[in-house]
């Protein structure tokens, strides 16, 4: 089960479970939309894969399944992932 977390690991935006902004990748690092697309450049800086819109949990499995509360917040190194990734 996903963990669908609070929030950005790149700026720390806040991104509710049930936001349209969140992207996870196939190890469920989570970025919002704008990082993903502007800065990350659709590369994962920690595993190297791609993203996908991070999926909703329903309201009413909320309680049943609750969401994490660690927000995990490590700026990517800018320069470094370019190098890395050739961008």
């Amino acid at each position: 089960m996903l963990e669908i977390r609070p929030s950005c690991e790149h700026c720390d935006k806040s991104l509710p479970y049930d936001s349209t902004e969140a992207m996870i990748c196939t190890f469920e690092c989570t970025f919002c939309k704008d990082c993903v697309e502007n800065v990350l450049r659709k590369i994962c800086p920690n595993c190297g894969g791609g993203f996908e819109r991070r999926p909703v949990r329903p309201k009413e499995l909320l309680e049943k399944y609750p969401v994490s509360t660690k927000r995990v917040y490590k700026p990517v190194d800018i320069e470094a992932h370019k190098k890395k990734h050739n961008l």
